[in-house]
């Protein structure tokens, strides 16, 4: 007698997200997320779980009045993900703004009812879960993976101040206990029992749910949302440079600015200097730090992001 397709258990993952306007997308964007798919690729190798994590997109931010066009958005996502494990995830981009991140992870949940699930996000979005619309929630849903988001950095001296080379810092990647002390009690106050001090925490009930899963057959077919998968939350001591998508668009509109008011001929050779800027990482084009060349180019095509728009 053959078996049952719904008798085989799926092979378990672990499913990261990372949400975001992406307008447009930029290297900070990608460094976060690589940062967390290389920290739990050999674990997910030795427990031979599948790992997937995924930038989010959104229709668009409750906090903000207009974005980009979410074909834009995508168009340009799947240039900066090219050749990299990182995946989109569309389950926000065609939906009806506004769209919160508390309904986005319940439906994350009932679809990977037996998978990790983990939120990504800078302390300084985790310091104001309070204020988001059931905020306080996500850990019923999620782990939560937060990153220690430095002040914003200036664009525009991005290149000159030698922040680093990567947006994480790889050599001054260790924290004092206050350092972390701190860090913690930036989170609301009902979310700081939650914390937990290794990423490897977020993985591990998924172990035990498994192994509880086999024993009682009851489990799967009615899986309480809040198992044991959801609730705990992990601060990425390291600190990250917080460069904003904002700052880059304001960034491109000052050049914009500044070519618009060249002869046609000198605005295409400028345009395809600062590509070649970007492609070669020439110090003199601040952005060259932070897009990448295909996204830079796509946005000159479409003359997204320019001085006119704003106007």
């Amino acid at each position: 007698m053959s078996n049952s397709p719904q008798e085989k258990t799926p092979t378990p993952a672990i499913r990261a997200y990372l949400g975001g306007s992406f307008d447009p997308v930029h290297n900070g964007h990608l460094e976060v997320a690589m940062s967390v798919y290389q920290h739990l690729l050999p674990i997910t190798k030795q427990l031979q779980y599948t790992l997937h994590v995924s930038l989010l997109p959104n229709a668009r931010s409750p906090f903000k009045t207009q974005s980009t066009d979410p074909n834009h958005r995508l168009a340009m996502l799947k240039l900066a993900t090219e050749n990299t494990p990182i995946q989109i995830n569309e389950l926000e981009l065609w939906q009806a703004p506004p769209v919160y991140t508390i309904d986005s992870v319940r439906t994350l949940r009932q679809q990977y009812p037996n998978d990790s699930l983990i939120f990504i996000m800078g302390m300084d979005s985790a310091h104001s879960l309070d204020k988001w619309r059931d905020g306080l929630c996500l850990t019923d849903y999620v782990n939560l993976w937060v990153f220690n988001r430095q002040s914003s950095t200036d664009v525009s001296d991005g290149i000159s101040n030698k922040l680093s080379d990567s947006i994480i810092s790889s050599k001054n990647n260790t924290a004092t206990t206050e350092d972390v002390n701190f860090l913690k009690s930036q989170l609301p106050l009902s979310l700081q029992p939650h914390i937990t001090d290794s990423p490897i925490e977020l993985l591990t009930p998924t172990i035990q749910q498994l192994t509880d899963s086999s024993n009682s057959s009851s489990s799967s077919s009615n899986p309480d949302l809040k198992n044991a998968n959801q609730g705990r939350i992990y601060i990425d001591p390291r600190p990250i440079t917080a460069v904003s998508s904002t700052q880059i668009r304001e960034q491109l509109q000052k050049l914009d600015d500044q070519t618009n008011k060249m002869p046609v001929a000198e605005r295409q050779i400028a345009s395809i200097a600062a590509i070649n800027d970007i492609i070669s990482n020439t110090e003199s084009n601040p952005l060259a730090k932070w897009l990448n060349p295909a996204v830079y180019q796509y946005i000159i095509a479409h003359q997204l992001y320019s001085a006119a728009q704003f106007r």
